[in-house]
């Protein structure tokens, strides 16, 4: 009798306590989502409570510690200090009323206004690529700055290794930064540490998970950005990562994968700007001040003889637009958004992952409806199942819009990152994005990433002519063929559909 009586009671204290977590997880979940968010996290703890409510205690919150938000707003603050009496845009440069009004969106969130960039070269050779920056390096006379969000040192990577030595050897100061959880499943990793204090490179990990230091938040949380910066001169940023093409994965040696890069490399007052985001990341990270703040910015100056490009085409009207979870406005999606609007002939989308929140999955069909040619280049199979799986769930719809997709053939995973409105428009009116940002809804709310706009300049030329060298290799996914897929392949792309709003 008391043995019934106990289960009875404990029957109904778990019945409570259930009932509980699923009423208050109904309101409290929505606070801060997207619908698709909120409805893929309360699904999960309403049908799995025991482990829904613990991933979400986990995993739910995007936002960052008291500390880094007030350092995103400290900066925000200091550039837009710094830079208040630059206009918008540089006063010699022609930019159309729609184009303005994106660069005043750009600027409003983020701080940055538009600037001059010189064009020094679209870099699509992944070792030539590691190569240029390692020779960057070697004429370096004052510092380098290096922030990259996967870092291994290994037979491909080593010729930008040894640069970082002998630029150090010389009296140069190289300051490094690379994600810890984006880093250390690659082999060496252990290693990488004190291998770069041993050539005397001082590095830090990027938003490092150490509870023993009380240094700890939702792991995916990861700074994705990728850069180097020679002498406030120079910079490079894109999509590379600093580790060989086959990410020295077992499985990918045997598979023949490798990464299919695009990095840009440019001079002008863009690298001031790259400059000002790596001095804020370094300070998050170690709470020493570089002082960016306190340099009179190239903004300020006359264009110096250097910035008078032999080629007109050559100078850039480029715009820096970081973004992350110290972003609560999502500069990025918001940009990305714009410039698909922005499309009136033509759109092309180049991402590893392709997994749009409502407005731009509306955005991208709707510039199909438009009579806007809207081309998509994705990876036949992406590296990783969930993803590849959640991607290919957009395809319908895409498809039935009258999207194009073309799908670089496995087993390369084409990486780079890039969109192109209209480049074949008259002056003024081709658009583009280029840099670290993928467009799926990690890259949005989760990753710190950096992005470059290009409203002017021959950049948005040859990112064109590099996608048609994409499109000339790969295989175009129809409809018809679409249709064909089994039953079970649709049940599980729809399953990691789910997943992929669990932010």
């Amino acid at each position: 009798m008391s043995l019934s009586i106990d289960l009875e009671v404990w029957q109904t204290i778990g019945l409570l306590i259930d009932y509980s977590i699923k009423i208050l997880a109904i309101g409290f979940v929505p606070e801060g989502r997207r619908p698709s968010s909120s409805n893929a996290w309360l699904l999960t703890i309403l049908l799995l409570p025991v482990l829904g409510l613990p991933l979400f205690l986990l995993m739910g919150s995007p936002y960052i510690n008291r500390r880094r938000h007030r350092i995103q707003e400290e900066s925000q603050a200091m550039v837009e200090n710094v830079l208040a009496e630059v206009p918008d845009y540089p006063v010699d440069a022609t930019v159309d009323r729609e184009v303005a009004s994106l660069i005043r969106q750009n600027r409003f969130l983020t701080g940055n206004p538009a600037v001059v960039g010189i064009n020094q070269g679209l870099l699509a050779d992944y070792e030539g690529t590691i190569r240029r920056m390692a020779a960057a390096v070697d004429g370096a006379e004052v510092q380098v700055h290096v922030q990259i969000y996967i870092m291994s040192w290994d037979e491909t990577t080593d010729p930008f290794f040894r640069a970082l030595e002998r630029a150090v050897k010389r009296g140069v100061k190289v300051r490094l930064l690379f994600d810890q959880v984006g880093s250390f499943k690659y082999p060496g990793y252990l290693k990488l540490g004190k291998r770069l204090s041993e050539i005397g490179v001082e590095w830090h990990l990027m938003l490092p998970l150490q509870p023993w230091r009380a240094r700890f938040r939702r792991p995916d949380l990861r700074n994705h950005r990728k850069m180097l910066i020679v002498d406030s001169e120079i910079g490079f940023l894109g999509s590379l990562n600093m580790i060989d093409r086959s990410y020295r994965v077992r499985a990918n040696v045997r598979a023949g994968r490798q990464w299919v890069d695009v990095m840009v490399e440019f001079t002008g007052s863009v690298v001031t700007s790259m400059e000002m985001l790596f001095a804020v990341d370094w300070y998050s990270e170690t709470n020493e001040d570089l002082e960016i703040s306190h340099r009179l910015p190239r903004h300020h100056l006359p264009a110096p003889a250097s910035e008078d490009a032999p080629e007109t085409s050559a100078r850039n009207l480029v715009q820096l637009v970081p973004s992350g979870p110290g972003y609560s406005t999502e500069p990025n999606l918001r940009m990305f958004n714009s410039v698909v609007h922005h499309a009136k002939e033509r759109l092309i989308l180049c991402s590893p992952y392709f997994i749009p929140d409502e407005s731009l999955l509306e955005a991208v069909t709707t510039a199909c409806y438009r009579g806007v040619k809207v081309e998509l280049m994705v990876s036949e199979k992406a590296d990783q199942f969930m993803v590849h799986h959640a991607q290919s769930s957009y395809y319908q719809a895409l498809l039935e819009a009258g999207v194009r997709i073309h799908q670089f053939p496995a087993p390369f995973v084409l990486h780079s990152k890039f969109v192109i409105a209209d480049p074949d428009g008259p002056v003024g009116d081709p658009l583009g994005v280029v840099g670290s940002s993928n467009m799926d809804m990690r890259s949005f709310g989760l990753n710190y990433e950096v992005s470059l706009m290009i409203t002017q300049g021959n950049l948005l030329r040859q990112l064109a002519d590099l996608a048609e060298v994409y499109r000339s290799v790969a295989k175009e996914l129809t409809l018809e063929a679409w249709n064909r897929r089994s039953f079970f392949r649709r049940y599980v792309d729809n399953v990691m559909r789910l997943t992929s709003a669990l932010q």
